[in-house]
């Protein structure tokens, strides 16, 4: 007879379990691995630091905007941005709106809740009546459809929570970055605690967001509201991108009758650490977009080690989503460590077993991620 003490010793990812009890990462410790992860995630600082700046961009100055043509160009229109923007020669932001999209549908977290909140619908109609107070047919089109403009608000709320969330993530990348570089970075254990202590010392910086109309300011999202880095956008950040994702379309059949896609967006297993990089470089598949990105800033010494492997440069956006992955689960590792109900180092018996617990429901949704995959190239 199988007792659930001896289901719980039986876990299929009991490796992992182990690991992290004993302060290793879902991530194997290798060379290659520290060099593929610090390199990838310098150029994803360096992606991320745009993408940050072009969310908050559009959250503060396209917000109501019904047709915003020149979201992307962060206030410096020119006829040469224009021309580059049509060749494609940018930096391809529609991947941070993905993200954003995933975390709006999503959910989960005090952001989202604030947003449901008549504090919220308040402050929004404030800000519409200012927008559009010498503008009769719009007005009247809000007393029509009331939540329309309220929507719109929500929307540009999450531009700015994404943004204040990657501008944190950016910093701590490239801040990891220049600390290998320096020598102090060795070992994935190392990666993931520089991660993780980035996200602790973040964990309470406030999310605000505030707009401002003919020189007076709207708080959107005051300071009151006490919505914070961690618990309001990182955690809803990693449930919506790294677990849930989107079906991307080609790939997964949307036919619902068939149960072709899960009838709940808690089952949802489209995330960063599910995916299959192999359709990586096709059309239609958003984070091709990011690894188009990346492929951009990725130091030397990386871009050497996919030089060196059998395809060479023609499956580099392949091979960066692989490398990215791999980087994911460190982040990962990092989130799951700090959320940790007591020290990984805890002797206490019902703390470790408090601990064991929690790790084991972290280990039951990645049994179907790539996490066997990564540890495997």
């Amino acid at each position: 007879m199988v007792t659930a003490k001896n289901k719980a010793k039986n876990h299929p990812l009991e490796e992992y379990i182990n690991r992290l009890q004993t302060g290793q990462a879902l991530l194997c410790d290798s060379p290659e691995n520290v060099l593929e992860v610090v390199g990838i995630l310098k150029s994803y600082g360096v992606v991320l630091d745009a993408y940050s700046k072009n969310l908050i961009y559009i959250a503060e100055n396209q917000f109501l905007v019904f047709f915003p043509f020149f979201k992307y160009f962060n206030g410096e229109f020119s006829v040469n941005k224009l021309l580059k923007h049509w060749c494609h020669d940018r930096i391809n932001y529609e991947y941070a709106e993905y993200c954003m999209k995933a975390m709006f549908w999503h959910g989960g977290g005090g952001l989202d809740q604030y947003l449901d909140s008549k504090e919220f619908v308040k402050r929004a109609q404030a800000v519409i009546n200012a927008k559009f107070r010498n503008n009769p047919l719009i007005l009247g089109i809000n007393q029509l459809f009331p939540d329309f403009l309220i929507e719109q608000l929500r929307v540009s709320a999450y531009y700015s929570g994404l943004g204040q969330f990657w501008r944190v993530m950016a910093d701590m990348f490239l801040d990891l970055s220049d600390r290998y570089d320096g020598g102090e970075i060795k070992s994935i254990p190392q990666i993931v605690d520089h991660i993780k202590a980035g996200l602790v010392a973040a964990a309470n910086k406030p999310i605000v967001y505030a707009v401002k109309i003919k020189n007076q300011v709207y708080n959107i999202i005051p300071a009151a509201a006490n919505l914070t880095f961690l618990a309001d956008t990182a955690v809803p950040y990693v449930e919506a991108v790294f677990f849930r994702g989107t079906p991307f379309p080609g790939t997964v059949s949307y036919n619902a009758q068939a149960y072709q896609i899960p009838p709940d967006q808690g089952r949802f297993q489209y995330g960063a650490l599910y995916a299959d990089p192999l359709p990586i470089g096709g059309a239609g598949i958003p984070p091709t977009l990011l690894m188009q990105d990346m492929r951009h800033y990725i130091p030397e010494y990386l871009h050497a080690v996919y030089r060196r492997r059998t395809r060479g440069e023609d499956d580099l956006r392949v091979q960066i989503c692989a490398t990215f992955q791999k980087s994911m689960f460190c982040v990962t590792t990092a989130a799951i460590l700090g959320l940790m109900p007591y020290p990984a180092d805890t002797q206490e018996p019902s703390e470790k077993q408090a601990n064991r617990v929690y790790l084991q429901k972290w280990m039951d949704r990645l049994q179907t991620s790539r996490i066997l995959s990564v540890n495997k190239s």
